[in-house]
């Protein structure tokens, strides 16, 4: 029982790297594997580095490099996984408007999304990718929902999300699809306009903090420093 309780535990942990590998744009298979090995490497590697340097009593600073470098991976894959999923929100609206441009000039949606990611392969490779996956899916003979429901589960975007709920109302009311697509891609393209505008509106807090340690002191110095020396 502790075997296969050992076994399983092995297996749901493999299967949720591989799930984050995918939200991050890594679909090699063997992605997990050397996940794993860089997180046994690299801190290996950073604690040596005082040791060849200090030597023995170089071991606190190795103990530290050590830590550093065991986060150093799961970093990298966060940073990764956050820029592939805004890149694909970002692009998502002006995909939908290409779909929809191909599903009015009377392609059917699965040739819609075929020529989407050939189109906009070159301005956007990470939705050019996914849309590929969902595309190689419903050729194997994945039904066409199933493979929707797939890319939303592996890039993890509430948009994503929205769109497979959207296309599966479509499908089963069989309302316009043209229509339901040009709706949500409105949709998308409003919450990237306010994804923007908060971006924006954050800069001037942010700016507080390099103005006020770096820009006034200096300015301090150079007011107040000749009043100072005379």
């Amino acid at each position: 029982n502790a075997t296969k309780q050992l076994a399983k535990a092995g297996s749901t942990k493999q299967a949720r790297l591989q799930r984050r590998m995918e939200s991050a744009g890594w679909t090699d298979p063997e992605a997990a594997s050397y996940f794993a090995l860089a997180e046994l490497a690299v801190p290996v590697i950073l604690a040596l580095i005082p040791i060849a340097l200090l030597g023995i009593g170089g071991w606190v600073a190795a103990l530290v490099a050590g830590g550093v470098g065991y986060l150093i991976p799961d970093l990298a894959l966060t940073r990764a996984t956050r820029r592939h999923q805004k890149a694909i929100q970002n692009g998502l609206p002006d995909a939908i408007d290409l779909i929809v441009v191909c599903v009015e000039a009377g392609s059917s949606l699965d040739q819609a999304i075929v020529r989407a990611s050939e189109e906009l392969d070159l301005a956007m490779p990470a939705l050019a990718s996914e849309l590929r996956t969902v595309t190689n899916e419903i050729r194997a003979g994945k039904p066409r929902l199933e493979a929707f429901q797939g890319l939303a589960k592996r890039t993890q975007i509430d948009d994503v999300r929205a769109l497979v709920a959207m296309l599966t109302q479509t499908d089963r009311f069989g309302t316009s699809i043209a229509q339901a697509l040009r709706t949500h891609a409105a949709t998308s393209r409003t919450k990237r306009r306010q994804r923007a505008e908060e971006r924006a509106a954050k800069v001037g807090v942010k700016m507080v903090f390099p103005l006020a340690l770096c820009l006034v002191p200096a300015l301090y110095v150079v007011c107040l420093g000749p009043v100072v020396v005379k």
